[in-house]
């Protein structure tokens, strides 16, 4: 296919990437057609995955109103995406304006345009780095201008740790990530949970994403929870994340359908 004029030349536009397949499940047009193949596979097999993506999304959507209004100014979203509205600096710097935002993706393309989207921003930045690597990510000059770690920070960690194998110890990446927070801070998480749904389900769904640059990993309820050691959970606590503090005040119908389990949790 014809590469397009935003696409970087280092960017496989054969190969599917789960970053612009998302894209495209939130209505997004930064994708190509290998990406909205793959993501049509994926909602063959399951019909509302656009809708399971954006209760995900609501739910960051819900969590950084919640922590805006607890107080916190600071946020460093890792594995952000290619942007879409209701991005992270703008719910945030619409209910506090001084809010700081370090957005951190490994796709490129998610990095090219958050960085134009944040032209003109001083208080928001986008890096390209991997959550595998911690040490890169809270080093990095261009986080260290706008993070303090010595205050209160919000980590967010959402929709992004399925693409992280076992054997690349997801729990011990969270756990340099929280070194890192100082008391106070918090944590918002979730990932994709292998309940709820038919193992034929996830057996199509492993399928698509064997062939993207990232295969999934979901894992249970109580492995995504043992991500949450060290914080204290905000209620509801671990939840499926429509029934976590939604819109309307009842749980919703069939949530555990939403595949995502997640939460925020406090340190200290």
């Amino acid at each position: 296919m014809r590469r397009p004029d935003w696409a970087p030349e280092t960017i496989d536009i054969d190969r599917p990437s789960a970053a612009r397949m998302y894209d495209y499940f939130l209505g997004g047009s930064h994708n190509f057609a290998v990406d909205r193949e793959a993501a049509k596979a994926m909602i063959a097999a399951v019909p509302e995955t656009p809708l399971i993506a954006q209760a995900n999304r609501a739910f960051l959507r819900r969590s950084v109103r919640f922590l805006v209004e607890a107080g916190i100014r600071q946020f460093l979203d890792i594995g952000s995406g290619i942007p879409t509205v209701g991005n992270v600096h703008e719910i945030a710097q619409s209910m506090a304006p001084e809010s700081t935002v370090a957005y951190v993706d490994i796709d490129p393309v998610a990095v090219g345009h958050s960085r134009e989207i944040l032209a003109g921003n001083d208080r928001a930045v986008a890096i390209q780095a991997d959550i595998r690597d911690p040490d890169r990510i809270l080093d990095h000059p261009d986080v260290l201008k706008l993070i303090d770690f010595g205050q209160p920070v919000a980590l967010m960690i959402v929709a992004v740790l399925h693409f992280v194998r076992d054997e690349d110890r997801p729990t011990e990446i969270v756990d340099r990530l929280r070194s890192a927070l100082a008391p106070g801070s918090y944590l918002v998480l979730s990932q994709a949970c292998g309940e709820g749904r038919t193992m034929a389900e996830w057996d199509e769904a492993h399928a698509v994403y064997q062939r993207t640059d990232r295969p999934l990993h979901n894992r249970g309820r109580d492995e995504i929870a043992r991500l949450f050691d060290g914080f204290t959970p905000v209620e509801p606590g671990m939840v499926w994340v429509p029934d976590w503090r939604p819109d309307t005040p009842h749980s919703v119908d069939g949530a555990e359908r939403a595949v995502y389990f997640g939460g925020v949790g406090r340190l200290g």
